[in-house]
């Protein structure tokens, strides 16, 4: 896949599970909250509809606020990829105000590793460069974290 540097957030990590461990984490809502947001932050309700156009809707706990995040399946590869996007809600209606586009890729390396590869895709170098700000990588890289230590004891 290539990149755009300008609309592209990514990191990438060996993690030593298998990639339908990481794939069932993250299409099984009561995998979601133990992982899916860095704490002290997190997820307090889940809801997906494991299909193409099916939801994925998260509500975060952030320092006492609660935050809603809706959003569809843009395209499921079991084992292999999960792309989502908030750009959309459940019977494909627009988002007022999108942010990004979700690329996970699970690349089995064998001997129970896999590379896991996370692309943030935005609509606009301005997006790409507040979520840059936000701390895409320390905290995306603490959601890798957060899941290969929850996957672990599976």
């Amino acid at each position: 896949m290539i990149l755009d540097p300008a609309l592209d957030l990514s990191l990438t990590r060996e993690i030593a599970l298998p990639p339908a461990v990481l794939f069932a984490c993250w299409t099984q809502s009561q995998h979601i909250p133990q992982f899916f947001v860095p704490k002290p932050h997190r997820v307090v309700a889940c809801h997906i509809d494991l299909r193409v156009g099916g939801a994925f809707n998260t509500t975060f706990d952030v320092d006492g606020a609660l935050m809603q995040n809706n959003g569809v399946w843009l395209e499921i590869v079991p084992d292999k990829k999960l792309v989502f996007t908030d750009a959309y809600t459940e019977g494909w209606k627009p988002a007022p105000e999108p942010f990004m586009t979700a690329i996970i890729t699970l690349d089995d390396l064998g001997n129970n590793r896999s590379r896991y590869t996370a692309i943030a895709r935005h609509r606009s170098a301005e997006a790409a460069e507040t979520h840059r700000q936000m701390g895409f990588h320390q905290g995306w890289g603490t959601v890798v974290d957060q899941l290969e230590a929850y996957a672990r004891g599976l």
